[in-house]
């Protein structure tokens, strides 16, 4: 397996329930897994604790055969290869679009920087934008933008955090489908947070449902879906 997950648990200072009850999952090179759960779920925390930013009480995170954290071993956040596209974008305002999308490949030469930064543009559909700044584009734009610094480094996995709480439902739309046909295109092994049935049915392969840090479900969006819906009614 690529990502392989096992038992993780983490609590907060001053909180004695887990907030991450035992989470393991799988994931196959290229897949797409969504988190599904309510407010205060975990969802988010699971993706803090993959990218570095906790530290889990148990278990242990492996992506591609590489140990990223265990009860002996944590390995700092700018070292594990993982990209993140948080829920508003967090782009730099005073940066233009290629300095934003550059920004994360200070260890890569000029040439390099310039094919890398040509090739992720081509791939969102940004190339006459690179010399614009955050606040000259529009909501989808600058999430397009957030996506290609994220994509950029050539990140082992990528996470998303809500990542279409902040677009109207028809740009939501249209940015999904963008979004499934770049991650498929460049094999990038993804997990979503969500709340939304929408990203799970338009995006993923897989999906969990978390309830109180547990994941209480897994399986097939299909599948879960179906299932859910059919309790609701």
């Amino acid at each position: 397996m690529y990502i392989q997950i096992k038992e993780l648990c983490f609590a907060y200072k001053r909180n004695d329930k887990l907030t991450v009850d035992h989470f393991s999952i799988d994931l196959e090179k290229g897949e797409i897994l969504a988190i599904l759960g309510e407010s205060g779920s975990g969802k988010s925390t699971i993706l803090r604790l993959l990218a570095g930013l906790e530290v889990s009480a148990k278990g242990s995170i492996k992506v591609d055969n590489r140990l990223l954290g265990d009860e002996y071993t944590f390995v700092l956040p700018e070292k594990r290869g993982i990209g993140m596209v948080f829920q508003d974008y967090a782009l730099f305002p005073h940066m233009t679009v290629a300095q934003n999308i550059t920004y994360g490949l200070k260890k890569w030469n000029r040439q390099q920087k310039k094919q890398r930064l040509e090739e992720v543009l081509d791939l969102v559909n940004l190339s006459e934008y690179q010399k614009r700044y955050p606040h000259e584009l529009s909501g989808g734009q600058q999430q397009r933008v957030a996506l290609a610094r994220a994509l950029a480094p050539n990140p082992a996995l990528l996470l998303f955090d809500e990542p279409f709480s902040n677009l109207d439902a028809n740009l939501q739309n249209k940015i999904r489908e963008e979004l499934k046909v770049i991650l498929k295109k460049t094999g990038t092994t993804s997990i979503f947070v969500t709340h939304d049935e929408n990203d799970v049915r338009a995006l993923t392969d897989k999906m969990v449902i978390l309830n109180k840090g547990k994941m209480i479900k897994s399986g097939r969006p299909c599948d879960m879906l179906s299932l859910l819906n059919e309790k609701v009614n």
